[in-house]
């Protein structure tokens, strides 16, 4: 007589039950941890290390105030305008 089969559980990977934990925080704190995960990359090249400082600057610049976002499309309109 065989053994009964056992049902398939799969267990979840810490992977898995760090992204679950990470989901039930605060948007805030969400950000906060997604900022570190990139940060936590090397840029692969010089040309993306400097579009990353200037990505970073650009950030501060809206969050100091010293620059406004524009929306998307008004933002393409310009660029269109600027090209013509």
């Amino acid at each position: 007589m065989l053994a009964p089969a056992l049902p398939d559980i799969t267990m979840p990977t810490p992977v898995e039950d760090l992204a679950a934990q990470s989901l039930s925080l605060p948007p805030e704190e969400r950000a906060k941890l997604v900022e570190r995960l990139i940060a936590s990359f090397e840029p692969r090249s010089p040309s993306q290390a400097a579009r990353l400082r200037l990505a970073h600057a650009r950030r501060e610049d809206v969050k100091s105030g010293k620059t406004a976002m524009a929306p998307g499309d008004e933002a393409l309109a310009r660029v269109r305008t600027r090209l013509a």
